[in-house]
């Protein structure tokens, strides 16, 4: 079944960001563009932010898609009574973040590391 609400929206934020385009390319400032093509200031900055929001969610589904990142990640809860004490020899990292705690020794892969804070630093 066609949507046709999604098709307009798409078709809307197409527009949008080809006079954007054409705004940027012009050098003039936002103010005086929209002055020129006839166009309200808070008609542009509401298209702009939907045009950022929507090229942000593209992004994400890409990076998904391109990067294989998990969107969620498993995670197992142990108790701290269940926790082996720390090896005072093997050099820790260890990461609290409202109430959680996160701990690594040295012979924690960087690149699964890497991909962990980059998920926990996404603003979604």
């Amino acid at each position: 079944m066609i949507n046709t609400r999604e098709i307009a929206t798409e078709y809307r934020l197409t527009h949008w960001a080809q006079v954007m385009q054409e705004r940027i390319q012009s050098g003039l400032s936002i103010k005086a563009f929209c002055k020129q093509v006839g166009i309200c200031g808070n008609t542009y900055f509401y298209w702009q932010r939907r045009v950022r929001a929507a090229a942000c969610e593209h992004l994400t589904q890409q990076d998904l898609v391109e990067k294989k990142l998990p969107g969620f990640a498993e995670v197992m809860v142990i108790e701290p009574s269940a926790l082996p004490p720390p090896a005072e020899t093997i050099p820790q990292l260890r990461i609290e973040i409202s109430g959680m705690q996160i701990m690594a020794d040295s012979a924690y892969p960087a690149d699964k590391l890497a991909a962990l804070l980059r998920e926990l630093a996404r603003p979604c």
